[in-house]
């Protein structure tokens, strides 16, 4: 969390860093590979306990991973003011659903089309309640009236995807030596467009450039005029997708090493000096994410 928002105090940090661990030990555990991660009507109904836990220091649910998040929950409450706990909160509803609806094509072998797996990742891969760590993690609190702007709200999403699309790949490996390619951006394309890995490993990379690439663009047209809590919502937004992308390439959770890697090890990792993709307009195929390109967003 602190690569997200290097600015935060420690009280702030350690709040937020906790939501981080029990959201990756939760998504393990009863999301991606433990035993309700093809049983949705069973899912649905923890994830109803778990939101509530969220929502209320009053519940009292079963499960341990409810009760967990409930302490972390009063951390939040006791820093953050209500409105930026109710933009939490909001995200991470957003957040399981998400998950439930991945969960449900899992269990019955339904591969989503582009469109609606881009749909999907926005909310399955945690993005939504990640970023909305970083009011209650710096303490900027951004006004509704600019919150709600549409261009910010395409500037999130965006955000979002590139992470999404970046942990994707950042997994690759490990889910191939495990047999645990369900549903990623990769096996995706592969099914809709009959590509093989390598094909579509290159076709992801282009729809994530081209995502990043108006991500800046449009960052550059509303940074200007925004007050100083948005600017550092958006400079947040920049820090995330890139704090994700460093934090990926090392961390265990991603690496078929199975270790923390030293500082000097070669993991033959390397940033491009140019997009795969420069392409303007919409991502084709992806009318569900269109929108971020529309001329009168700013």
């Amino acid at each position: 969390m602190a690569r997200f928002a290097p600015v935060a105090d420690e009280d702030r940090l350690l709040a937020t860093a906790l939501w981080v661990y029990w959201g990756f030990a939760f998504d393990d555990a009863r999301c991606d590979s433990g035993p309700l991660s093809t049983r949705p009507a069973q899912f649905n109904a923890l994830a109803g306990q778990v939101q509530r836990a969220c929502e209320t220091d009053r519940a009292e649910p079963d499960d341990r991973y409810a009760r967990a998040l409930q302490d972390i929950m009063r951390r939040f409450r006791s820093l953050t003011p209500p409105t930026q706990v109710a933009r939490f909160v909001h995200a991470h509803r957003a957040w399981l659903s998400g998950v439930a609806w991945q969960i449900g094509n899992q269990a019955v072998g339904r591969m989503p089309g582009l469109d609606e797996f881009l749909a999907m990742r926005l909310l399955s891969a945690g993005g939504h309640p990640t970023f909305a760590l970083l009011e209650p993690a710096t303490g900027a609190y951004v006004p509704d009236r600019e919150m709600h702007r549409p261009a910010v709200q395409a500037l999130t999403e965006m955000a979002i995807m590139v992470a999404s699309l970046d942990n994707d790949r950042h997994s690759l490996h490990k889910e191939l030596s495990r047999g645990q390619t369900d549903q990623n951006i990769y096996t995706v394309l592969m099914a809709e467009r009959a590509l093989p890995l390598q094909q579509a490993v290159h076709e992801a990379s282009a729809l994530r450039d081209r995502v990043l690439l108006r991500f800046l663009r449009l960052h550059d047209r509303v940074r200007p005029t925004a007050g100083p809590e948005l600017a550092t919502y958006l400079q947040g937004l920049r820090h995330g997708m890139r704090g994700n992308n460093e934090w990926g390439l090392r961390v265990p959770r991603y690496l078929s090493l199975g270790h923390w890697p030293d500082e000097r090890e070669d993991l033959l990792v390397t940033f491009a000096e140019e997009p795969s993709d420069s392409r303007p307009g919409p991502v084709e195929g992806a009318p569900c994410i269109a929108w971020w390109w529309d001329p009168d967003l700013g």
